[in-house]
């Protein structure tokens, strides 16, 4: 299976600086984990979109797109849960 290629949101990259730096890392390496296995076990799709699903760590979301004919994962949204669905 071919590797995706990573592509965060500049709102979704500016959310990420304000997280704690112990769990930035841990967000960030999920990321990335993605351009390997882009719906992993622990995934859920959201409804509503054709293509977002969403990862928990923690108290934050994770939402992002798989564009499959691209081979490209596009990070949307990185917030906390009370506001991450509400953009």
């Amino acid at each position: 299976m071919p590797s995706y290629s990573i592509s965060i949101k500049r709102s979704a990259a500016k959310s990420l600086r304000s997280i704690p730096k112990n769990r930035r890392e841990k967000i960030k390496t999920l990321i990335y984990a993605l351009a390997e296995a882009p719906r992993p076990p622990n995934c859920k799709k959201l409804a509503g979109g054709d293509s977002l699903y969403r990862i928990r760590v923690g108290d934050y979301r994770i939402v992002y797109e798989v564009r499959d004919t691209q081979l490209i994962i596009l990070v949307v949204v990185i917030d906390h849960r009370s506001k991450a669905y509400r953009k």
